[in-house]
């Protein structure tokens, strides 16, 4: 099924191009027509206006009645970011040379649920079993538990580098897998890591593509599958630590380890961001990116709001000023004195 969505993924693309074309030939460079551009290009290839309930007409007639041709640049950014939030979407960017706009709203209201210099000095305590500006790992309670902390997959890590950390926990009972505030990074990074749970080809989401200009034109769900690695694997429990900071690849990560029976998620809501963005350019040389394609999980339902955990649980005041973690505790808890049935 890869061929059919990399070929889909390429023409829509090469389609968004030459409709970019159009618009660089059509329009001058005026804030009117920048505004025109902006509005239309997402009015026709964003992915989640259903989704979301947005009346994107609604905020055209809102949003046009400030713009004018006595706009500076500033202005007219301003605008077009205030404009652009009105999706609620941590992957919608206006990018210009001097800034770029985000919306932080879908962590913003929430708690953070981490505490890093906490892990640090208490779970660490400097005794990094393998580290590095990717991952960090350690053991805990005397050596029956491995801990891992990924905090970005903005970086890969290197097949021999996660079969030399799988192998250090062979001795281990369980693993915590610790993604608390990775807001994303590369699909492929994640599903590296991922490939290492699984020991046969496993359906884990699904994707769809737009197939017109309408805000409900999109094609069938296409699955999309989690191959084991080639690698040492790990089919042990596993629990993963999440909070509302753990967007986009991070999301889709959680989304897919969730399919598997050895995974267990404890903590909070994920972020959320389930979209894959692309980036399209305005006729005065700024660039948008957003969103065109929505994942979805197992159930084809959306994933753009967050994921919940199996278990919620947040940090204790109390349990910090010991020096304890309520997420790695409980996740030592699970591993260590499973409940019945589990």
């Amino acid at each position: 099924m890869r061929q059919p969505i990399l070929y889909t993924c390429a023409s829509f693309l090469c389609l968004l191009f030459l409709a970019g074309c159009e618009m660089q030939n059509e329009f001058t460079d005026s804030p009117r027509q920048n505004f025109e551009v902006l509005w239309k290009t997402l009015d026709e290839h964003y992915c989640f206006f259903e989704y979301k309930e947005v009346d994107w007409e609604a905020v055209y007639r809102e949003y046009s009645q400030y713009v004018d041709e006595s706009l500076n640049s500033y202005e007219l950014y301003n605008i077009l970011s205030d404009m652009l939030n009105e999706l609620k979407d941590g992957h919608i960017n206006l990018i210009t040379p001097e800034r770029v706009s985000r919306y932080d709203n879908w962590f913003l209201d929430y708690s953070l649920n981490f505490n890093e210099v906490l892990i640090a000095d208490h779970y660490f305590q400097g005794n990094y079993n393998w580290g590095s500006t990717q991952m960090q790992s350690t053991f805990l309670r005397e050596g029956q538990i491995g801990y891992i902390y990924y905090p970005t997959f903005t970086e890969g890590v290197l097949e021999s580098e996660l079969d030399q950390l799988l192998l250090s926990f062979a001795d281990c009972e369980g693993l915590i897998i610790d993604v608390r505030n990775n807001a994303g990074g590369s699909l492929t990074h994640s599903d590296r890591l991922a490939s290492r749970f699984v020991k046969e080809k496993t359906l884990t989401a699904y994707i769809q593509h737009k197939t017109g200009k309408g805000h409900t034109d999109f094609s069938n769900p296409y699955p999309i599958y989690l191959h084991p690695s080639e690698g040492v694997l790990w089919l042990r429990p596993v629990m993963v630590l999440t909070n509302r900071r753990a967007y986009s690849a991070t999301n889709n990560f959680v989304s897919k380890l969730k399919v598997l029976p050895q995974v267990t998620t404890i903590g909070d809501w994920t972020g959320g961001g389930s979209g894959f963005p692309i980036t399209s350019e305005l006729p005065n040389g700024w660039s948008v990116r957003f969103p065109t394609s929505p994942i979805l999980d197992i159930n084809k339902q959306h994933t753009e709001f967050g994921i919940a955990p199996d278990i919620e649980v947040a940090l204790d005041p109390a349990w910090e000023e010991e020096g304890r973690d309520a997420l790695i505790e409980k996740a030592i808890e699970m591993i260590l004195y499973p409940p019945p049935g589990f």
